[in-house]
């Protein structure tokens, strides 16, 4: 409990701080969603956070080529397209990270020798890009009605060279800081489920950021449910 404290007040307190689904603890930048946008995926969601956008699209459960069928659940699929010219080699890394992610919650042995597709096509990148890549893969999920053991989602931490943390940074606090941190975490438990990292930090600073990460993921959890309820509310 002292941990989390000291965890909270390290955090930057900024502009960007908004009521709603972010506390006046979070420093989390505005978010926005809008499911069932594109009429031949089964499932699509927009995510935005800040200025940095991603559209997803889910196509299946469907049949899936032989030479890549499991025989005992579904193979998934990830492909992200970047804003302009040809995926490259941080597309593939994110493609694999967001993958796993996926597996990890997807009840793929529900729809054995099937495929599961996430097309992601970046639309702006303004900072946190594999954290809007997640939260949109797992709206655009739910939209399909694909099976998930659990919904998930990502947070993206910075810290500056003075150990000061921020949380959801812009494309510019990213290039400024020493290390970068993705998280991707479950809404049951709000286990790990995927981590990526760049730069230098302690343990205990990673400690701290994923500390700061599973309480922000409580506001992303509960947008997601507010999100949901007001689409379902108006059908």
């Amino acid at each position: 409990m002292e941990g989390a404290m000291q965890t909270e007040s390290k955090i930057r307190a900024d502009s960007r701080t908004e009521p709603g689904p972010r506390g006046p603890g979070c420093s989390l930048r505005h978010f926005a969603c809008e499911q069932n946008l594109l009429s031949r995926p089964d499932g699509s969601a927009s995510f935005l956070q800040g200025d940095t956008s991603v559209l997803a699209g889910v196509y299946g459960p469907a049949e899936v080529k032989i030479s890549k069928e499991i025989f005992n659940k579904a193979t998934l699929e990830v492909i992200l397209r970047p804003k302009t010219g040809l995926p490259g080699v941080a597309e593939k890394s994110r493609e694999r990270l967001i993958r796993n992610t996926c597996e990890a919650v997807v009840l793929g042995a529900l729809h054995p020798r099937t495929s599961i597709t996430v097309v992601l096509q970046v639309v702006s990148d303004a900072g946190s890009l594999l954290a809007c890549c997640l939260n949109a893969a797992c709206m655009a999920l739910v939209d399909a009605g694909v099976p998930m053991r659990a919904l998930f989602c990502g947070v993206t931490c910075a810290l500056d060279s003075d150990g000061t943390l921020m949380l959801d940074p812009t494309a510019k606090q990213e290039k400024e800081a020493r290390a970068v941190l993705t998280f991707a975490l479950d809404s049951v438990e709000r286990k790990l489920l995927m981590s990526t990292t760049k730069g230098l930090y302690s343990d205990a600073e990673l400690q701290q950021c994923l500390a700061a990460a599973q309480t922000a993921s409580t506001h992303v959890f509960r947008f997601y449910r507010e999100s949901l309820q007001r689409r379902y509310s108006k059908s």
